[in-house]
């Protein structure tokens, strides 16, 4: 499935609580892309941080068994561990109340975390680790390192960003992946007057002088830039259960078989499928196995 699993990733950004009516289920974009691309076989670090108490143990304790190195993830003494409260539509699309500040807000550059992405060849961040000037401190320092492919994950959570961090973020990315009301709108902020995926897509590669975009349009699939080239997936015709990190898995699942076969029809065909079979189970990171991957592109059309 992966014809080279020796590319180290690291993520850096928010681990938490997702907290449902009925449960509580462990998320954070950054973990779950961590999650994800470790389910296909990479080496992963995660840096974050988690305050000193019992949510904060149980996060390190599951991170740390899913085998993904947990040196990077400190301990605040003055915030708790993070924890979002998440209510789903009738139709299992997901809006967010994220407490601030949490411990991840206080992500502190540290000789360790400074190794670590030294070290990777891939740098996963979102836009939402930014809210606070000490994580996005860090994060910034982190983005220095010229040689690691940098990935950014857009993740629009009002108020919690601002047009000028954004423009910053991208104009230091190699990849930036967003979904399809993220673009339109960040594009609108920029100058753009077109409402059309592709030229959006053109326009924010030209102003950012980033060379790789993808665009994520929910049940419609998804749009790639890659090496000059859009590629399309039309998406999968699925029953939504909830998309609690359905976009993780797709981003995850996406830059892993870009460079690691460097196929963009396949990867993006391929994402696709992971992120819609995320999207008919509960939670963010249900266990995927690659024959259910395989078998359910075999099995399922596009639409």
């Amino acid at each position: 499935m992966f014809e080279n699993t020796n590319i180290k990733f690291v993520s850096f950004g928010e681990i938490l609580f997702d907290v449902f009516n009925d449960r509580k289920k462990i998320g954070g974009a950054p973990l779950n892309l961590a999650l994800r691309i470790k389910s296909f076989g990479f080496p992963v670090s995660m840096i974050s941080a988690i305050g000193n108490d019992d949510n904060g143990v149980s996060l390190t304790n599951y991170i740390s068994n899913e085998n993904i190195d947990i040196n990077g993830i400190s301990t605040t003494k003055n915030y708790a561990t993070g924890m979002v409260n998440v209510t789903l539509d009738s139709k299992g699309s997901a809006t967010y109340s994220i407490q601030h500040p949490v411990a991840w807000d206080k992500i502190e550059i540290t000789p360790t975390i400074r190794k670590i992405v030294e070290d990777s060849d891939v740098l996963l961040f979102g836009s939402l680790a930014c809210r606070d000037l000490v994580s996005k401190t860090t994060l910034f320092e982190l983005l220095k390192y010229s040689n690691t492919f940098k990935v950014f994950d857009v993740n629009l959570r009002p108020p919690h960003y601002n047009i000028e961090t954004l423009k910053s973020l991208m104009d230091k990315s190699d990849f930036i992946k967003f979904n399809d009301e993220e673009l339109l709108e960040i594009s609108e902020e920029l100058g753009s007057s077109s409402k059309s995926i592709e030229e959006n897509i053109h326009f924010i590669a030209q102003a950012t002088k980033t060379k790789a975009i993808c665009v994520t349009k929910g049940k419609h699939g998804a749009v790639l830039l890659w090496k000059g080239k859009l590629y399309h997936n039309a998406g999968f015709l699925i029953n939504v259960v909830d998309t609690v990190g359905a976009g993780d898995s797709f981003l995850a699942s996406l830059i892993s078989k870009l460079l690691s076969n460097g196929v963009p029809q396949e990867a993006i065909d391929f994402a696709c499928a992971v992120g819609a079979i995320v999207a008919q189970n509960k939670g963010a990171n249900p266990k995927i196995l690659k024959e259910d991957i395989m078998m359910f592109l075999n099995n399922n059309c596009k639409i």
